[in-house]
């Protein structure tokens, strides 16, 4: 359950969703491609067709004079079986 963190919402992600079904969460660092499929069938109760990941590198940013970075996050793109579907705003009112 700790797998998962958020689902990624961007216009890429929308696109991605729209074209090849798959949906894009943002994970753990030390997330496997099991682990990840695992999570996303026993929280949301669909069959998961397949599991891409990605390592993103943290942004260079400046503060004044100082240079900092972002931490590196991992994102996973998961393909859920034909005919399934997650609905993110079923929880929400308004």
């Amino acid at each position: 359950m700790k797998v998962l963190l958020a689902p990624q919402i961007s216009e890429k992600a929308t696109q991605i969703a729209d074209k090849n079904e798959q949906i894009v969460f943002r994970v753990v660092t030390d997330a496997t491609k099991p682990e990840i499929k695992a999570a996303v069938e026993m929280m949301f109760k669909v069959n998961v067709d397949s599991v891409q990941v990605a390592r993103v590198k943290g942004k260079v940013k400046r503060m004044g004079r100082y240079v900092g970075r972002r931490n590196n996050w991992k994102k996973a793109y998961v393909c859920l079986a034909a005919g399934q579907e997650i609905n993110f705003a079923a929880g929400e009112q308004g």
